[in-house]
C-alpha cells in the first residue's frame, strides 16, 4: 500500500509534510543548503533581523533527556542573506522567518521581502520569541498584533503565516483567533517555546544557561501537550488556515498525533538539533509504518478527527 505524507497549504506543496523548525540548524547558508538536500519537505530560516546579529552570550543551549532549554537571542545572518540563497532552494519550498527587534524592523524587511517578487516563496513572521532581554512576545499583546498585522498587509501581499507563542487560557485562543480572522494569514504555526522556564544544575547548584539568569524557552518533549493543545485550538477556531504543529517531535507517533489533532504540516526543532538532518527520514518512515498500521494511506483519511469522547 503506497503511503502518501505530502502536505498542500497555501500554494505549496511538499513531498513530505516534515520540515525544520525556525531555530535548530538553519542559521547558515549551508545548513540550508543541508535541509534542501535532507528529506524535509521545505527549508525554513532561521528568524532574521535586519543585519548579522550574534545573539545572546554562551552557553545558551542546554537538553536533557525530557527536552531542551535555550536563550539563543536571535543570532542570525541577516535578511539580505536569507533572501540571496533562495535560487540555491528553487525546487523546495523555501519559507523566510523574521523576527525583528521593532515594528520597524518588520516593516524594512518585509517591504525588502516585497521587492525581492517570487525569490521566497512565503514568510514566517515570528510574533513569540522568548529570548531578547529586554523585548516582550508581541504574541501576548493582542492590540499590537492586530496593529501590526493592520501594517504587515498594507506592504506585503505574498504569502504570510504568524509563528504564536503558546496559550495557556480559553480566551486567548478566542481573542487570538478573531484577530487572524480578519487577515488573509496563509498558515499559523503552533507553538514557540514555553518562554522564561529555568532548569537547575543541583551538582554545581547553577543555572544550565548563561543569558537571562538562566531562564530560557522550554522546548521537547517539555513542550508537546503544549504544541498539540495549541494546534488542536487553532484547527478549530481557524477553518480554512492551515496550521502547522511544532513542539517535541521525536517519533513518526508524535507526528501522527499532531496531524491527527489537525496540523497541516510540521515541524521539527529540538530533535533536529540533537539528531542532525537524518531525522526527517526516520520520522518520515515511522509515520507512514503507523499510517499503514492503520489503514490510512494520505494524511487527510485522518487529519483534524481526534475524538473528543
Amino acid at each position: 500500500m503506497s503511503i502518501d505524507i505530502s502536505a498542500r497549504f497555501s500554494g505549496l506543496t511538499l513531498s513530505s509534510c516534515l520540515f525544520n523548525a525556525s531555530g535548530p540548524r538553519c542559521t547558515s547558508s549551508g545548513e540550508l543548503l543541508e535541509l534542501y538536500n535532507s528529506k524535509a519537505g521545505a527549508v525554513l530560516s532561521k528568524s532574521a533581523t535586519p543585519g548579522f546579529r550574534v545573539g545572546n552570550p554562551k552557553p545558551r543551549y542546554f537538553e536533557n533527556q525530557f527536552g531542551s532549554l535555550n536563550s539563543m537571542g536571535l543570532p542570525n545572518e541577516g535578511i539580505e542573506s536569507y533572501i540571496s540563497i533562495a535560487a540555491q532552494l528553487s525546487n523546495k519550498a523555501y519559507i523566510v522567518s523574521i523576527a525583528g527587534l521593532s515594528k520597524s524592523d518588520n516593516m524594512q524587511m518585509l517591504r525588502r521581502l516585497q521587492k525581492s517578487g517570487q525569490a521566497v516563496d512565503a514568510v514566517e513572521l515570528n510574533l513569540s520569541c522568548p529570548n531578547v532581554p529586554g523585548k516582550a512576545q508581541i504574541g501576548y499583546d493582542f492590540d499590537s498584533t492586530k496593529a501590526l498585522l493592520e501594517e504587515v498587509f498594507q506592504v506585503f501581499d505574498g504569502k504570510l503565516g504568524v509563528k504564536l507563542p503558546p496559550y495557556f487560557d480559553m480566551i486567548h485562543f478566542e481573542q487570538m483567533a478573531a484577530i487572524l480572522k480578519a487577515f488573509p494569514i496563509a498558515f499559523v504555526t503552533c507553538v514557540n517555546s514555553i518562554g522564561n522556564a529555568l532548569i537547575v544544575d543541583a551538582e554545581s547548584e547553577s543555572v544550565v544557561i548563561r543569558p537571562k539568569s538562566g531562564f530560557g524557552g522550554l522546548g521537547g518533549d517539555y513542550l508537546k501537550p503544549t504544541g498539540l493543545a495549541n494546534v488542536r485550538q487553532f484547527y478549530k477556531r481557524l477553518p480554512g488556515i492551515p496550521v502547522i504543529g511544532v513542539g517535541g517531535v521525536k517519533t513518526g507517533l508524535d507526528a501522527f498525533e499532531y496531524i491527527l489533532c489537525g496540523a497541516t504540516a510540521i515541524q521539527v526543532g529540538s530533535q533536529l538539533m540533537r539528531e542532525g538532518i537524518d531525522c526527517f527520514e526516520r520520522i518520515a518512515f515511522e509515520l507512514k509504518t503507523l499510517m499503514k498500521t492503520k489503514g490510512y494511506k494520505k494524511l487527510s483519511q485522518f487529519r483534524g478527527k481526534l475524538k473528543d469522547g
